[in-house]
């Protein structure tokens, strides 16, 4: 068996040493969870009946107490593609969950908005904060003292990190998380950009710009490209919380089908009654979170994840941070290349041997934790597989040894590229991160005059107007958690783009959040301490000179010292208030840093520990 990489094992022990006091007393929580918490054993009779009043033919077996009882907590909607399918899930699954003696019933459904739709539009200020209204759903859904397991429906941005944060809480129940699989290929990403970046231009219209997007976003199922979404997938299988193989099956299909049937059996033996007892809350430990960071690492995920993995770990009182992030990516090959970091999409990247091959690479290179609780049958080794049919039953068999699409999928021996591209920058304009897995490395160092903003409209509006066009650092700043609770900025994209292409040195600056599909344009962003309240960016100027270099880990306006310490911070401009985005104001007034995963609701929780 391969040794543990010594940076893993390094920043393993780290986390594990930062994390002792608040992992101690949430290790504390699980066992009193069992026992005097979440538990139908402590509920009257009258609970009890009100409990079981409406479950039809499980009635009775509810009643007895003597079978595990499934709480379902679900994301649908048949307005979100990736959700829609999970529409039919709960009757299936109480089905399979009959099988094998159990019950289950629906806890409670969360909301799901997809940043698709909102991109660029006043409702992304509500994105990142509905984490933790999902969070809270989940466990208004748990607390029922109802079920002794729970099934997660979910895909998306905010919404896999949302229900795992809330489930955490409830961290002695046995969990699974359920996907629902990616749509089927459409028109090619090359294509999609390409119409884009003619639509910024003016080159055509609405009409062919709407024909695009619809022959790319065409069916049910998560969107194809690698972005959150998707990395939210592979995290979960490398953290060992789906079934193996679970996350690019495509909607629909009878292989989608047996898995989440395998899924439901699955949690039905994993419960305390039983010899192979697995609680969430031992499943995600210090080496899961390690584990999700590499696999983001290694495939080019999401830089979302550098706000989400800290939230999460902290839902189980582990403590990690950028540098945590910017150790491992140094150590950390790129072994994928799934759009934005390539051509392919993860139905590509799925037929070349997908998770399962990237899983078996890096624990070769010990690059992974094989030693964690998963919820199948093994360890992490368990899920170096493809899951198949053989004699009209589920099977899992290895991965392939090599991959079936060389332009997908590296060895590790072999790498796309020996590091993991995503860097902490840190200078006088404070600490922030960027990705640089789909970025030429001639552009990973930019300097330029920089353009201020504190609108995404009035980059659109300065570029059309031709004021930027010219090598240039466009800084977009009151964009964090506290001043409009850090939207995407990916609408940008195109127009950057086609900066870029004209041959201008150009990156983005800012305090908000780009895109789970942030791609071939640098950008230095979730820059803490954000704007609101005097961060670094406020300070800056139209016309200073802005370094951003990958290579040397510096974002810094090169302005003299006592210059740069005598401004004032430029004013904030007043606080959003339409679109519902007043309501989620206490969100704001007490989030944390990006860096700690911005969230009002674990820093006030910790503030109680």
């Amino acid at each position: 068996m391969t040794d543990l990489h010594s940076t893993v094992a390094a920043v393993t022990e780290r986390i594990v040493r930062q994390s002792a006091a608040r992992r101690g007393k949430y290790l504390d929580l699980i066992k009193r969870g069992r026992d005097a918490g979440t538990n139908r054993g402590k509920l009257s009779c009258g609970n009890l009946a009100h409990g079981f009043a409406a479950s039809g033919e499980d009635k009775g077996v509810i009643k007895t107490g003597k079978a595990m009882n499934i709480g379902i907590v679900t994301a649908y909607n048949d307005m979100l593609s990736a959700h829609q399918p999970y529409g039919r899930y709960p009757e299936a699954i109480k089905l399979a969950a009959r099988e094998v003696g159990a019950t289950a019933q629906v806890a409670g459904g969360v909301p799901a908005m997809c940043d698709g739709v909102t991109q660029g539009q006043a409702g992304m200020d509500l994105s990142l904060f509905s984490r933790d209204n999902i969070a809270m759903g989940t466990a208004i859904a748990l607390s029922h003292a109802m079920f002794e397991g729970a099934l997660l429906l979910g895909i998306c941005d905010k919404i896999v990190p949302g229900l795992l944060i809330g489930a955490l809480r409830f961290g002695h129940l046995p969990v699974i998380l359920v996907p629902g699989g990616p749509m089927p290929t459409g028109l090619s990403n090359k294509e999609k950009v390409r119409v884009r970046q003619l639509y910024a231009e003016g080159k055509v219209g609405e009409t062919d710009l709407l024909e695009a997007e619809s022959q790319s976003y065409h069916s049910a199922g998560t969107c194809t490209f690698y972005g959150t979404a998707n990395s939210n997938q592979m995290m979960m299988e490398v953290m060992g919380l789906h079934m193996p193989a679970a996350a690019f099956v495509n909607p629909g299909t009878r292989l989608r089908s047996e898995l989440t049937r395998a899924a439901v059996h699955r949690l039905a033996a994993i419960g305390w009654e039983g010899d192979d007892y697995r609680p969430l809350g031992l499943c995600v430990d210090e080496k899961a979170i390690v584990n999700a960071i590499v696999g983001l690492l290694a495939t080019g995920g999401s830089t979302n994840h550098a706000i989400h993995i800290p939230a999460i770990a902290r839902a189980a009182g582990i403590s990690v941070d950028w540098t945590d992030f910017s150790e491992l990516s140094a150590a950390v090959p790129l072994l994928a290349r799934v759009y934005p970091n390539g051509s392919g999409d993860v139905n590509q990247f799925h037929a070349a041997g997908g998770i399962g091959w990237i899983i078996s690479q890096l624990l070769g290179e010990g690059l992974l934790h094989r030693d964690v609780m998963t919820v199948a049958r093994s360890d992490l080794s368990g899920y170096a597989v493809e899951p198949l049919f053989e004699n009209d039953a589920l099977v899992w068999k290895d991965a392939p040894p090599e991959p079936r699409d060389h332009a997908m999928l590296r060895p590790a021996t072999d790498p796309f590229q020996p590091d993991g591209g995503m860097k902490l920058l840190q200078g006088n304009l404070g600490r922030c991160i960027i990705k640089i897995s789909a970025v030429e490395q001639s552009r990973w160092t930019i300097e330029a005059p920089v353009r201020v903003f504190a609108k995404q409209e009035d980059v659109l509006k300065a570029f059309k107007a031709g004021e930027l066009d010219r090598d240039v650092v466009v800084a977009v700043r009151f964009q964090g958690p506290r001043a409009n609770g850090m939207p995407e900025l990916h609408k940008l994209t195109p127009a950057l783009g086609v900066l870029q292409d004209r041959g201008h040195k150009v990156a983005l600056l800012t305090d908000g959040r780009m895109s789970g599909a942030s791609g071939k344009v640098p950008a230095a962003i979730h820059l803490s301490p954000e704007a609101l309240g005097g961060g670094p960016i406020a300070r800056l100027r139209d016309g200073d000179i802005v370094r951003i270099c990958a290579n040397s880990g510096v974002v810094s306006a090169l302005v003299e010292e006592a210059e740069w310490q005598a401004r004032e911070a430029a004013p904030a401009p007043p606080p959003p208030y339409d679109t519902g985005r007043e309501l989620f104001a206490l969100f704001r007034h007490h989030s944390d840093s990006a860096e700690e995963g911005a969230s009002a609701m674990l820093a006030a929780m910790e503030a109680e520990l």
